[in-house]
């Protein structure tokens, strides 16, 4: 039997519960799209906040910081989606939703650790964000929202694998994105059962490959989504 769990968004040990993805009842995909945010392809200001803006850095610091913040970003949004779990979710969706809540939260510490290792004054800071177009309190939105994330997650480590130059941190994220990849497909499941959805030609390419996607064409994405304001140098990675 799972013991009680006492969620916070600041750490979390690993449950090491079974994990019990099973088939759950129908549901309709209501859309729920990561919003845009301009910019040039070079500099770029991500954030809706005035203050100061924090650059994410160069080399393999920069890919890192890049992770560390869509690691935020995840751990955010499942932290908020466990506190308050929306009305008639099921004990499996509990069981779900709760897994991912503490491998995000993981992966984001992993991604601090290692900055604060490596470069320690060029560390980003904790983020803050927000979520206008999604409703926590009905299933349709939060799955949405839970798919379009797992996704991007995906391609974002699919893209930025080629820029890191540390193996020992390219080894890290190829461990991580096979676990992103583990949860794009339970997510999937819940939303049509028994489906094939996880290997839709959204996600995976005509020679059976996953989705990359550059680091700028994620941010912008991803950039909705974030209110503290940060700068992303294209010329910086690689």
């Amino acid at each position: 039997m799972r013991k009680t769990i006492n969620v916070s968004n600041q750490g979390a040990t690993l449950d090491t519960g079974r994990r019990n993805f099973l088939k759950l009842s129908g549901v309709g995909l209501a859309i729920a799209g990561l919003t845009l945010v301009g910019c040039n392809d070079d500099d770029m200001i991500i954030g809706g906040n005035n203050g100061n803006v924090f650059d994410l850095g160069k080399g393999d610091v920069g890919v890192l910081n890049y992770a560390y913040a869509l690691e935020q970003l995840e751990a955010d949004f499942y932290t908020k989606v466990v506190n308050n779990f929306y009305s008639g979710i099921s004990s499996v969706e509990k069981e779900l939703f709760t897994d991912l809540y503490h491998h995000e939260v993981i992966h984001r510490d992993f991604f601090k650790a290692a900055i604060g290792g490596a470069a320690p004054n060029s560390i980003l800071p904790t983020l803050e964000f927000q979520y206008p177009n999604v409703n926590f309190s009905d299933r349709n939105s939060v799955l949405a929202t839970a798919k379009a994330l797992e996704d991007t997650g995906v391609a974002a480590y699919n893209g930025a694998g080629k820029y890191i130059t540390n193996a020992d941190y390219l080894v890290i994220a190829g461990k991580i994105v096979s676990v992103e990849a583990r949860h794009a497909s339970a997510i999937r499941n819940l939303i049509n059962p028994g489906s094939a959805d996880f290997s839709g030609d959204d996600v995976i390419d005509a020679n059976g490959l996953d989705l990359a996607k550059e680091p700028k064409d994620i941010v912008m994405a991803a950039g909705g989504f974030i209110k503290t304001p940060f700068t992303w140098k294209e010329r910086n990675i690689g």
